[in-house]
């Protein structure tokens, strides 16, 4: 095959060739590693927006369509027919797993669920009211003073007992998080349970009576976690990506990209479409008022959930959860005003021309607010959960930069625009 190229040509009229690299979809890319040896110049491109910063088999996003497809999977048919559990096998491991292979798979997580009793007294260490998210940060970065026994990066072995180890010991810490904050005793893994029932009992359940699962929040749970498994190179997955090519042992490089992922631009979404929606229905504005505030561009005023950076027609992902969204509000019952309000906004942005001609959609935040309020989650959690659901992405990724024969650090150039070089003063 011939080998594409596009040249570059200066004001000076000096020219360079570089590479076209393709890939399975979307857009070719001019590979310019060697850009500054062939011009002297280098790139200049705030938020990496049009960089590509690696080759990757995972994830595959089309914004202007509306796809996502996970090891070449579409997300729908992933949601509809497939477990979190068999999705963390599919991201770690390129193919969907046997029957064989997912009860080994299942066995091995169920296997490292518990944390080290010492890690529930680092929890116990942290204020009373200290913010779930930072408790998730400091634990995971802790684990690494625990498991000794895996943290050579250059061992296939160490890294992959290293994916399931923080697949596993998420909900856990999780869950540990939330019952300090609440003054609620530590509750052990039952693994009898599936990985998101485990996870509610966990979180909810109290040592003088049975906790009785509600399978219709469980399947919700699940799938608002399938949804948030993995999405590409986005600014968490790109700092795991970034901590790791240091030679970071895989519990500082997650605990960077929930770093990361704690930023309100990134994982608060779902949290602002809540507090957004309380304001809301405290006021008591209308859906009328409210849409008409939207549109008004000397309101500040914005509808929180609507919209996606990436996704410029739908997201994919909304359209799943919005059907159980709808499921679990159905199944919970009882006068819930601010879920009407919710469903009310929705269905008022759905009909109305302005939020359809600029494409302004619900997107998954919208819907995975609405869900982790129902689920009695309180909103300090809501990053926490996306943290623990995202956990295979960025492990994945790690595990795909490690095994990249182009694997180097990462190191971004800069414009440098300070003082020119002056003497310090006599």
């Amino acid at each position: 095959m011939t080998k594409k190229t596009v040249t570059l040509t200066d004001a000076n009229g000096k020219s360079a060739e570089f590479e076209l690299l393709s890939g399975t979809h979307g857009p070719d890319c001019i590979s310019i590693s060697d850009l500054y040896k062939q011009t002297g110049y280098f790139t200049y491109d705030p938020g990496y927006g049009m960089t590509g910063s690696c080759k990757s088999s995972i994830t595959f996003i089309n914004g202007e369509e509306g796809i996502l497809l996970h090891r070449g999977y579409p997300i729908d048919q992933l949601a509809e027919k497939s477990s979190y559990l068999e999705i963390c096998y599919l991201l770690l491991n390129g193919e969907l797993p046997s029957k064989a292979e997912f009860t080994e798979f299942s066995s091995t997580i169920k296997n490292h669920t518990m944390v080290h009793e010492n890690i529930r007294d680092f929890i116990n260490g942290f204020r009373y009211d200290a913010h779930p998210m930072a408790m998730l940060v400091g634990t995971v970065g802790a684990l690494s003073s625990f498991y000794h026994d895996s943290l050579d990066i250059n061992n296939p072995e160490h890294r992959v007992i290293s994916a399931h180890r923080l697949i596993a010991k998420l909900p856990t810490i999780a869950s540990y998080c939330y019952r300090h904050h609440r003054g609620l005793p530590f509750m052990y893994p039952d693994n009898d349970l599936s990985y998101v029932e485990n996870f509610l009992q966990m979180m909810f359940a109290v040592p003088a009576q049975k906790y009785e699962q509600n399978p219709i929040a469980a399947k919700a749970l699940e799938v608002m976690m399938i949804l948030h498994a993995d999405h590409e190179q986005n600014a968490s997955t790109s700092t795991v990506r970034l901590a790791g090519s240091s030679g970071a042992n895989p519990f500082a490089s997650i605990a960077a990209g929930i770093a990361s992922l704690w930023g309100p631009a990134h994982g608060g979404a779902n949290e602002a479409v809540i507090n957004m929606l309380d304001s809301i229905y405290n006021s008591g504005e209308t859906i009328e008022t409210t849409i008409a505030r939207a549109k008004d561009k000397n309101d500040p005023f914005r509808l929180m959930g609507f919209g996606h950076r990436v996704y410029k027609n739908f997201d994919p992902r909304a359209q799943i959860i919005a059907k159980l969204c709808h499921e679990l509000l159905d199944d919970l019952g009882g006068d819930q005003p601010m879920f009407k309000l919710a469903l009310e906004l929705e269905e008022a942005t759905l009909k109305d021309e302005y939020f359809k001609e600029r494409r302004l959609y619900p997107n998954v935040d919208f819907y995975s607010g609405i869900i982790l309020r129902a689920l009695d989650i309180p909103m300090n959690m809501f990053t926490v959960m996306f943290a623990m659901a995202r956990t295979v992405g960025w492990i994945s990724h790690w595990l795909e930069m490690n095994e990249d024969p182009e694997f180097r650090i990462g190191r971004p150039r800069q414009i440098y625009t300070g003082h020119a070089k002056r003497d310090y003063p006599s």
